[in-house]
């Protein structure tokens, strides 16, 4: 069911899979304090298919690459994690005033998958 969360919640962040308009799904992670963390880059066709995108990046994250670097639609900076393949995968899900605090918000995110990854699913 859209809405509910994916992975389990590590520190309280949880994963949560939302329906979008023209009936895809992305998934959003979301911070204790109800701040949203970061953003799936892709859309998917169904829920099941968006919860194995997450739980997959979640499971490799060494195999993810990624930085910093100037938003080409704001003032700022974002930051982008890709796959071996060099396709986006996630991305900050606001943008920065400064590069160091886009950066340091970057590293958290790395740092916070394997933990998503090994949590239980939640109901």
């Amino acid at each position: 069911m859209a809405g509910e969360t994916a992975g389990g919640a590590a520190g309280g962040t949880r994963c949560q899979v939302d329906m979008g308009e023209g009936g895809r799904f992305s998934w959003r992670l979301i911070a204790s304090n109800g701040r949203v963390i970061a953003l799936g880059a892709n859309a998917y066709l169904d829920e099941a298919t968006c919860r194995e995108a997450f739980e997959e990046l979640c499971a490799r994250p060494g195999d993810l690459t990624g930085g910093v670097q100037h938003a080409a639609e704001a003032n700022g900076w974002v930051w982008r994690l890709r796959d071996a393949a060099g396709a986006v995968r996630a991305v900050s899900a606001r943008s920065y005033e400064r590069h160091s605090t886009c950066q340091a918000a970057y590293e958290r995110f790395r740092v916070l998958l394997p933990a998503l990854g090994r949590a239980p699913m939640s109901p």
